[in-house]
C-alpha cells in the first residue's frame, strides 16, 4: 500500500482514537458532546473520500434532528425541513457570493486567451541571466497569472505544460522544477482576486475590498522568498538547475537595430543619437519615435508610481462623518422563524442556544458591515469596505484647499530608491533588453491592463467586487478575440485569406471558449455554493448542539494571552491542511475561531490575512496536496507523486517563515488598507 495511503488512515484512525478517549460514557454525554462528535465524524467522512457538501448536509440535517427531537419529536422532521430551505435560501440571497462565478469566468477565459505561454516565453528570456532562470521564471509567471485568476488547478496545469518539459530539457531536478511550479501556482490562494478571500469574507463578515488591499503585499513577500530560495540555491547547487545554453539566450534583432546596434551598446543614447540625425541613420524617423517611447515607458512608470504615492501620503486628514450613517443587514441573515425553531432547546440556555445557531453559523455571521451614506448623490455607489464620504477636520474650507502633510522619511527613500533605479536601468539597457522588454510589453501589457481595471476599481472603491468581476469576465472575453484574432491573422493572413475568412474563424473559436468556460464556471460555482449551503446546516447543527459554546469555555479556561491564542489557531489550522482541502477549513472551522476573536481583541482582518497565508500549506500539504495532483496529471510517465511532494516541503518551509514575517511585522498586510481606508 502507498504511503499516502497509509498516511491518511493513521489520521484517520488518530482522530477515531481521540474521540473514544475524550469522549464520555453515552449515558454522560451532553448536545455539546454531540457537536464535537459530529464535528470529528466530519473529518473522518472527508478524508474518507465523500463530498463534502452533501456530507456536511447530512451530518447537520442528522444532528439538528437529534437536537430538536431532544425538545418536540412531533415537529423535529418539519423543524429540520425549515432549517434546511431557509439556509438555502439565505446563501443564494448572498450578494458577495456573486463574484465567485465571475472571477472564475474572467480566469478560465485568460487561461484559454493563450497568453501566459508568450509571457513565460518572454520572462525566460528577460531572466536568462539570473541563476536558475527557468524556475524564477515560472514563479513569476504564476505571480502574474495568479493576480489575473484565482483558479490553482489552472495556473498549476498551464505552468506543468509549459515551464516543466523546459526545466526537465534543461537538466533541472525533477524535484526543484515541480516544487517550483507547484508553488508557484498556489500563490493564486493568497494574491488577488483570490476566491478563498471571497469566502472567507463572506464567512467572517469581513470586507471583501480591505482583504484584496491587505493581501497584495503578503502575496508579494512570498513571492519574493520563492524567487529568493531558487536563486540561492542555484548558487549553491549549480548542478540542481544547470545555466541555460547561450543558444537559447539569444535575442534576434530587427534590422534596423542591428544597424544601430553598430554605433554603441546602449539602445537609450542609440535612439537619441538616430532621432538628433534624421534619415542619415538609414531609419524613418517614425520608427525611431515609438521605439524612443517604448524606451521610456519604465521610466514613465515608475515616475507615476512615485507621484501617486506622494498624493496619497501626503493628503490632508480627514475624518469620517458618521451622520446619516446605517449599517447593512447581513449577507446571508437566517430568517427570523429560525430563531422560533429552537426555541425552548434543553439545557437551561435555550435563548443562548438559538442566538448562538443564528450568529454563529456562517449563513448568519456573513455580515459585512458596508456603510452607507443617507444623502449620498444620485447614481453613486460605495464599494464594500470603502471609506464614507468625509468632511475636513477644519470646519471651514474643503480637504483639497488644506496644507499637505509634510513628506515622511520613506517616501524620501522611496525617491532615492526610484532615481536609482531608473539610472541603472538605462545604464543597462541595451538593443537585445530593449526587444525583450517589447516582448514581455505585448505579452504582459494586456492582462495588465485587465488587472488594473479590475483590482484597481476595486481597492480605490470604483467598483464592489461583483461589479468589477463582471468588467473582468467582459475583458477577458475581449482578450480572447483579440489574441485568437491575431494568431489566426498571422497563421494564414500571409497566405492570401481574407479577412472576413479571418473573423469568422475567430468568432468560432470564440465561441467554443466562451462555452468551455461558462461550463466550467458553472461547475465550479455550484460546488462552492453547495459548500456553503451545507456548511449553513453544519453550522446550525453544530450551534444548536452548543457544540460552539463548549469550544469557547474550553478555551476560555485555558486562561491564553492574545499571543498564545494565535499561535493555537494557526498550527491548528496548518495541521488541517494536511488532511484538509481550504475550502473545508474556511467552512467548518472558520466559524469556530471566528467568535472567538473579540475576547483576544484580534482583529478578523489580520487574521484573515494569516489564515490565508497558512492555508497555502493544503494544496502543499499530502495527502491531499491537489497542486501535486493537478501536475501529476500533465507530468511525463518518469515523474512520480512522491518526487513531486518531496519537491513541495522546502516551499512549504517557506510558507512557515512568511507566515511568522506577516505576524511579526503586521503592517505588512495592514499598511495597505489603513492607508487606503483610514
Amino acid at each position: 500500500m502507498r504511503k499516502e495511503v497509509w498516511f491518511g488512515i493513521s489520521l484517520m484512525a488518530a482522530v477515531v482514537i481521540l474521540v473514544f478517549v475524550l469522549m464520555p460514557p453515552p449515558s454522560q454525554m451532553t448536545n455539546g458532546h454531540l457537536g464535537l462528535l459530529m464535528l470529528a465524524m466530519i473529518c473522518v467522512g472527508i478524508m474518507l473520500g465523500f463530498p463534502t457538501a452533501f456530507t456536511l448536509m447530512g451530518m447537520g440535517v442528522f444532528f439538528a434532528w437529534l437536537a430538536y427531537r431532544s425538545v418536540d419529536p412531533a415537529t423535529a422532521v418539519r423543524r429540520v425541513l425549515d432549517l434546511f430551505v431557509q439556509r438555502t435560501y439565505g446563501v443564494m440571497s448572498n450578494d458577495v457570493l456573486i463574484a465567485i462565478p465571475l472571477f472564475l469566468f474572467m480566469g478560465y477565459l485568460v487561461e484559454r486567451a493563450q497568453l501566459i505561454d508568450r509571457l513565460f516565453k518572454s520572462l525566460h528570456l528577460a531572466t536568462a541571466r539570473i541563476p536558475g532562470a527557468l524556475a524564477v521564471a515560472t514563479i513569476v509567471t504564476c505571480a502574474i497569472f495568479a493576480t489575473a485568476t484565482g483558479i490553482v488547478g489552472a495556473v498549476v496545469t498551464l505552468m506543468g505544460l509549459l515551464a516543466f518539459p523546459a526545466m526537465l530539457k534543461a537538466g533541472y531536478n525533477v524535484k526543484v522544477a515541480a516544487g517550483a511550479i507547484t508553488a508557484g501556482g498556489c500563490l493564486g490562494i493568497l494574491i488577488p482576486p483570490s476566491v478563498l478571500l471571497i469566502v472567507y469574507g463572506a464567512v467572517a463578515g469581513v470586507s471583501v475590498v480591505q482583504l484584496y488591499a491587505g493581501a497584495f503585499l503578503p502575496g508579494i513577500m512570498l513571492a519574493g522568498l520563492y524567487i529568493g530560495y531558487i536563486i540561492v540555491l542555484a548558487a549553491w547547487k549549480p548542478h540542481l538547475m544547470p545555466p541555460l545554453a547561450a543558444s537559447e539566450r539569444v535575442v534576434e534583432l530587427p534590422v534596423w537595430a542591428k544597424t544601430q546596434a553598430r554605433h554603441g551598446s546602449n539602445a537609450l543614447t542609440g535612439l537619441f543619437r538616430a532621432l538628433r540625425r534624421g534619415d542619415n541613420v538609414g531609419v524613418a524617423k517614425r520608427t525611431v519615435l515609438g521605439q524612443l517611447f517604448v524606451t521610456l515607458v519604465p521610466a514613465l512608470f515608475i515616475a507615476a508610481i512615485l507621484g501617486v504615492t506622494y498624493r496619497m501620503t501626503t493628503a490632508p486628514e480627514v475624518e469620517a462623518s458618521t451622520a446619516g450613517l446605517i449599517q447593512a443587514g447581513g449577507l446571508v441573515a437566517a430568517p427570523a422563524q429560525e430563531r422560533e425553531l429552537s426555541t425552548g432547546l434543553i439545557g437551561g440556555a435555550e435563548s443562548e442556544e438559538t442566538e448562538t445557531g443564528a450568529k454563529d453559523s456562517p449563513a448568519e455571521v456573513l455580515k459585512e458591515a458596508t456603510p452607507v451614506e443617507a444623502g449620498i448623490e444620485k447614481g453613486a455607489k460605495e464599494s464594500p469596505g470603502a471609506a464614507p464620504p468625509v468632511e475636513s477636520k477644519s470646519a471651514g474650507a474643503p480637504a483639497e484647499h488644506q496644507a499637505r502633510l509634510p513628506v515622511p522619511l520613506w517616501l524620501w527613500i522611496a525617491f532615492g530608491v526610484g532615481i536609482a533605479l531608473i539610472a541603472v536601468l538605462y545604464r543597462l539597457w541595451s538593443w537585445e533588453r530593449l526587444e525583450v522588454f517589447k516582448m514581455l510589453l505585448s505579452s504582459f501589457f494586456p492582462l495588465a491592463l485587465l488587472i488594473v481595471a479590475v483590482l484597481g476599481s476595486i481597492v480605490f472603491g470604483l467598483a464592489t467586487p461583483s461589479e468589477a468581476a463582471a468588467v473582468g469576465g467582459f475583458g477577458g472575453v475581449v482578450l480572447a478575440a483579440i489574441y485568437r484574432f491575431i494568431g489566426n491573422w498571422r497563421a494564414t493572413g500571409a497566405g492570401g485569406a481574407s479577412r472576413g475568412g479571418v473573423f469568422w474563424k475567430t468568432t468560432k473559436q470564440l465561441g467554443n471558449i466562451v462555452k468551455e468556460s461558462s461550463f466550467l464556471t458553472a461547475k465550479t460555482s455550484a460546488m462552492v455554493c453547495w459548500l456553503f449551503v451545507g456548511s449553513g446546516i453544519f453550522s446550525a447543527a453544530f450551534a444548536l448542539l452548543g457544540g460552539q459554546e463548549v469550544i469557547e469555555k474550553w478555551v476560555l479556561s485555558m486562561e491564553m494571552t492574545p499571543v498564545q491564542f494565535m499561535i493555537l489557531a494557526q498550527v491548528i489550522i496548518f495541521l488541517l491542511g494536511w488532511p484538509l482541502e481550504w475550502t473545508e477549513i474556511i467552512i467548518i472551522f472558520m466559524p469556530i475561531f471566528i467568535p472567538l476573536l473579540p475576547h483576544f481583541n484580534i482583529d478578523p482582518l489580520f487574521f484573515g490575512l494569516l489564515v490565508a497565508l497558512n492555508l497555502q500549506t493544503a494544496f502543499l500539504s499530502p495527502p491531499v496536496a491537489m497542486a501535486a495532483f493537478y501536475l501529476k496529471g500533465v507530468s511525463p510517465p518518469h515523474v512520480t507523486l512522491n518526487a513531486i511532494f518531496a519537491g513541495m516541503m522546502p516551499f512549504m518551509g517557506i510558507q512557515v517563515i512568511a507566515l511568522i514575517l506577516l505576524y511579526l511585522f503586521p503592517g505588512i498586510g495592514l499598511w495597505l488598507p489603513h492607508l487606503l481606508y483610514r
